[in-house]
């Protein structure tokens, strides 16, 4: 490709980016208006004043606990899906047992069921056992729904790591339980990097099964909290468009330190696949 090319190339994208990013500018630029100023003004002007005090009253007014239920809640949900995923990936692909197909095709299932298809028997399951209101129910939920993509995503790799490896490892006295900790999971961390990325946006961002199991403003995340500054009579957007940044932040974050490892997980995985 010649000089040319390469301008064509990067100018177009310089503009994919554009578009890309200009969404978030404008949401923090609407973040620090008032009502007045977003109703009266053009939508693309800048703030006569910025108002940071939007970003004060929504920490005060609870956005920081939604904050912290968001992290937690996400991060247990991540550690036990993609741990899980894990162990049940390595027993199926790197043991020989007569049900690993049979298991396999019980998990991918789960890929073809819509996710808010089942909202009903889980209301309905955790009102059993007492757990609607209890952020554990969301925990559970977000487990169990982000299995089959997450073992879909390392089933390619584990396929073809090498045998010699565990055979190596066997024939030195090593048990399963730490050849797949001390060895196995450690090469599977560029992929696991991916999963880690795809779990915590959809956790991040989930809302439906929060505002269907979680009543109590103590354990409401982040994306069921914005509602707190939507009122009868009168809405700050101002505020709400604070939220929202505050909300945007750790994914832009996670993508910003960690999306050289996603390239590799996709690559490695589509290669070894």
């Amino acid at each position: 490709m010649g000089r040319i090319g390469y301008i064509i190339l990067y100018f177009c994208l310089g503009l994919v980016a554009l578009f890309q990013i200009f969404p978030i500018i404008w949401l923090f630029l609407f973040s620090l208006k008032d009502n007045k100023e977003i109703f009266s003004g053009s939508p693309f002007a800048l703030p006569a004043e910025f108002r940071w005090e939007n970003y004060v009253k929504v920490w005060e007014g609870g956005i920081g606990l939604y904050f912290w239920n968001s992290i937690w809640i996400t991060g247990i949900a991540i550690i036990l899906t993609v741990l899980l995923a894990s162990m049940a990936t390595f027993v199926i692909t790197r043991m020989h047992w007569k049900l690993s197909k049979l298991v396999l095709g019980l998990f991918m299932i789960g890929l073809m069921i819509p996710i808010h298809s089942a909202i009903i028997p889980l209301f309905s399951m955790f009102l059993n056992v007492e757990l609607i209101d209890n952020p554990w129910s969301i925990v559970i939920t977000y487990t169990a729904y982000n299995l089959p993509i997450t073992m879909m995503i390392l089933l390619g790799f584990y396929y073809t790591l090498p045998r010699e490896i565990e055979e190596a490892a066997i024939i030195d006295g090593c048990s399963i339980h730490r050849m797949f900790f001390r060895i196995i999971l450690p090469m599977t961390m560029p992929v696991m990097s991916t999963t880690v990325i795809i779990n915590m946006i959809y956790n991040w961002n989930e809302f439906v099964f929060v505002n269907t199991f979680i009543s109590s403003d103590k354990y409401k995340t982040l994306t069921v909290g914005i509602q707190n500054f939507i009122g009868q009579y009168m809405t700050d957007w101002g505020a709400i468009g604070a939220t929202l940044i505050i909300s945007v932040v750790p994914i832009l974050l996670a993508f910003l330190f960690f999306s050289n490892k996603v390239v590799e997980g996709i690559s490695s995985s589509a290669i070894k696949g």
